[in-house]
């Protein structure tokens, strides 16, 4: 994850989850109480807290339940939960605006230079609160429901038409009017006697000024969402109402919507899915039950939370007979699938190579090479290898599609036949610093890699190959994706080939905190004879925070001793096991080259850029009501 796609990542921390619709009603309820007592000065507190149940509590509740159910009938978004509280929002922008428009009232006589205001300017304050509700309104509509100015003006004027209905009908601006009807419609249209006396004071053109200005607040909206979404529809093809739209309704209520604006963007690839299968031996010879299985698909477990592959490991993991090993593949956030649909097509290429696999009992003993900053732990299980890369103590990344693709292949350049070359993915810095340590095609590391990878495909052909033994174990562990610890635990294999034994240590998190990595192998060394630690790198971890990573949250020395323990465990369970290797390709839809960061830029940008142009627009709209109201 480079630093652009972090900063996006991490905006998720101002999103949360909307509230149960009737706890958002109750609270605007309350609020509207609080407000008559504070606005009106009848005779009674209980009758000053009844009216602002209704005058302000009203319009509020009439938003919170018609919404919803105007906006589902237009194929909108809003929930329940959403749309009350969005009604809670405006009626306490309202209520805001009333009480700054009042005291402004009560210091206008004392302060020198300021005119003195009467209760009129409180109306006009009303008027321009009534008229921001419908704009606030109207760009959610526009967002997050995705509806054209024309349908979204429906539900988003819902909150601003009940209060002004209850305006005009207790105001008494019927009589002015003089419309007929009768003593019934006399009865339900006009009643000021009903109404506190403030209300006298507004009149039919009043509401003619309202309209008006919810008019140009509607146009000023949509000329907003407009200038801010010309760049996304230039560059990438899509609207970025549709993101902001998916990206909300994800954090905030788990919805899938996001995936379906990922596909807009995706493009087909073909990957690589590597099998390593171990069974333990049957009667007769011949493999028997699957006591473990590692899976590389050579794609990348995100974007975040569980929207496209970013709950890959745990899918991938639950799929296998014997205990899954789903570790971190060499590819970037390039490589996200786009729904969480495509990884159905990776476990079937996964069960595919799985029957194909062709056994050996032998397996040679573990090498580690190092090369610049890369060292590589590898081991031979007959003519196919499994490959670590890690970077360790140094920070690192992800590692380039490319780069792995042509680090496998130098691997098989010493004879080996098939190579799982797996990202320990297990020390990094966050997200501090420009250079995050990506390994890309090109570059030192890149290098480094492909050397080390070719010595240790030479080494293994030549090797010695040794009866092949196997014990595996887990917990789940009680760390939360909050802790940086996913629905995997930590796992852990241990190969004994000979007299050497190797343990592979799989935590199921995103990345390490530096130096961790060294204590738990530091931790284990007394057991085994070799180790590496990897990580799955899940991004159901990444839905609060873009870098939380395994050890940011949970205790150091806890995990050591789980660790420890689960590698005492495995060697306890050592047996004679058969073990082999196969691939498979899956044709699959991914972001494609460079979407990921052009995405973030662009949103990045647009957050950045969107607010100034927010306020401009504010302060343009602002002057131009003042304008009305000192021309009228």
């Amino acid at each position: 994850m480079t630093t652009t796609q972090g900063d996006l990542a991490a905006l998720s921390r101002y999103i949360f989850r909307a509230p149960q619709w009737y706890a958002s009603v109750a609270f605007s309820l309350l609020i509207a109480v609080v407000t008559g007592i504070a606005a009106f000065d009848s005779r009674f507190v209980l009758e000053d807290a009844w009216q602002g149940l209704f005058f302000v509590g009203i319009p509020t509740l009439a938003a919170s339940v018609l919404t919803p159910w105007v906006d589902r009938r237009l194929d909108g978004q809003l929930t329940p939960n959403r749309a009350s509280l969005l009604a809670l929002f405006c009626e306490l922008v309202t209520v805001g605006l009333l009480t700054l428009a009042a005291v402004v009232v009560v210091l206008s006589g004392p302060l020198p230079f300021v005119p003195t205001l009467a209760q009129g300017f409180v109306f006009d304050v009303l008027l321009v609160a009534l008229a921001s509700v419908f704009a606030i309104r109207l760009f959610v509509s526009m967002a997050v429901s995705g509806h054209r100015l024309r349908w979204a003006i429906l539900p988003a004027s819902i909150q601003t038409l009940a209060g002004a209905l209850l305006l005009f009908v207790y105001s008494g601006t019927m009589t002015y009017l003089e419309i007929g009807g009768g003593p019934l419609a006399q009865s339900y249209l006009s009643r000021p006697e009903q109404a506190p006396p403030q209300l006298s004071a507004i009149v039919p053109s009043d509401f003619v000024l309202l309209a008006f200005m919810c008019a140009l607040y509607a146009a000023s909206t949509w000329l907003f969402l407009v200038v801010i979404d010309q760049p996304w529809k230039r560059s990438l093809g899509v609207s970025v109402l549709d993101f902001g739209r998916g990206f909300i309704g994800h954090i905030a209520e788990g919805s899938r919507e996001l995936e379906d604006f990922f596909e807009q963007l995706g493009e087909e690839a073909v990957v690589p899915v590597t099998v390593l299968s171990v069974r333990r031996e049957g009667d007769d010879g011949t493999p028997g039950e699957e006591k473990a299985r590692f899976v590389l698909p050579m794609i990348h477990p995100g974007p975040m939370g569980e929207i496209g592959g970013g709950n890959l490991p745990q899918r991938v993991a639950a799929s296998t007979e014997g205990l899954g090993f789903p570790p971190h593949a060499t590819a970037g956030h390039d490589f996200n699938l786009v729904t969480e649909r495509e990884v159905d097509t990776v476990i079937d290429a996964a069960n595919r190579a799985a029957d194909r696999v062709e056994y050996a009992e032998r397996a040679t003993e573990s090498y580690h090479v190092r090369q610049g900053d890369v060292g590589i732990l590898a081991q031979a299980f007959g003519d196919d290898a499994l490959l670590v890369a890690s970077y360790a103590p140094n920070y690192a990344d992800d590692v380039d599609y490319s780069v792995g693709l042509s680090a496998a292949a130098e691997a098989r350049a010493g004879g080996l036949r098939e190579a799982m070359v797996v990202d320990a993915h297990n020390s990094n810095d966050g997200l501090a610093g420009e250079d995050l340590g990506h390994v890309t095609p090109g570059s030192e590391r890149s290098f480094d890699m492909l050397g080390a990878a070719r010595t240790v495909g030479i080494d293994l052909g030549d090797a010695p190959r040794q009866r092949l033994r196997l014990g595996v174990a887990w917990e789940r562990t009680d760390w939360t994706p909050t802790e940086g610890i996913g629905p995997l635990g930590v796992r852990v294999a241990v190969v004994e080939a000979g007299e050497q034994r190797t343990a592979y240590v799989l935590v199921d998190g995103n990345n390490m905190v530096p130096g961790l990595r060294g204590r738990l192998v530091d931790a284990v060394s007394d057991h085994v004879d070799a180790a590496e630690v990897m990580t799955t790198d899940t991004h159901i971890v990444n839905t609060v925070e873009a870098d939380n990573q395994v050890g940011a949250a949970i205790d150091h020395d806890e995990l050591a001793a789980l660790v420890v323990d689960l590698v005492d465990r495995a060697v306890d369970d050592l047996e004679p096991v058969v073990a082999g290797m196969a691939s498979e390709r899956a044709r699959v839809t991914v972001f494609g080259n460079d979407r990921t960061e052009t995405l973030a830029s662009h949103a990045n940008a647009m957050i950045a850029m969107g607010g100034a142009l927010a306020v401009a627009f504010v302060i343009g709209v602002t002057a131009v009501s003042a304008l009305v109201f000192f021309l009228t």
